[in-house]
């Protein structure tokens, strides 16, 4: 049991971690800043990472658990084991207290990330209308821009205007 409370413990903190990186993360993306974005994002890669060698290890434990009180791992939850614990308060306590920390921690993680993913997706949807603003100024219609000599006005031999001249 006390494995179980010792890697819930540490799964915690590191959750708590990827919430103030999820919150530093917030202020870059309305900034635009990529670089910074970026270095956030490989933080929280090894964060991730640790998460995922814990989350072994909690799993791990829980089989343990679930042997020795001959339960079926797939069905045993943690709220399970804490009302199981009566005869021991001590264990019980901090089981509970990490259950109710980690819910809290991963609420909000998760309400953090869906406003930066909202944010991220308004920042692509702005990119985007630039960039067809962009394209479609330049595709605007040349009707009625003819000069006295029948060209298209602004064209050039070799190329509209504006166009890259490699000879330069």
């Amino acid at each position: 049991m006390q494995v179980l409370i010792d890697t819930l413990d540490r799964e915690e903190k590191e959750y708590v971690a990827l919430l103030e990186l999820s919150k530093r993360k917030t202020p870059v993306i309305v900034e635009g800043d990529i670089e910074k974005l970026q270095k956030i994002t490989d933080e929280e890669q090894i964060v991730v990472d640790r998460l995922g060698a814990l989350d072994k290890e909690r799993e791990q434990a829980m089989a343990d658990i679930a042997d020795v009180i001959n339960r079926d791992v797939k069905t045993l939850k943690l709220s399970y084991l804490i009302d199981m614990l009566d005869k021991r308060p001590k264990e019980r306590d901090e089981l509970a207290r990490l259950h109710d920390l980690l819910k809290a921690t991963v609420g909000e993680l998760r309400t953090i990330n869906d406003q930066n993913k909202l944010l991220i997706e308004q920042s692509l949807d702005i990119v985007n209308f630039n960039l067809n603003l962009v394209k479609s100024m330049r595709q605007a219609p040349e009707t009625g821009n003819y000069n006295k000599s029948a060209g298209i006005a602004g064209e050039h031999m070799g190329g509209p205007a504006g166009g890259f001249d490699a000879k330069q």
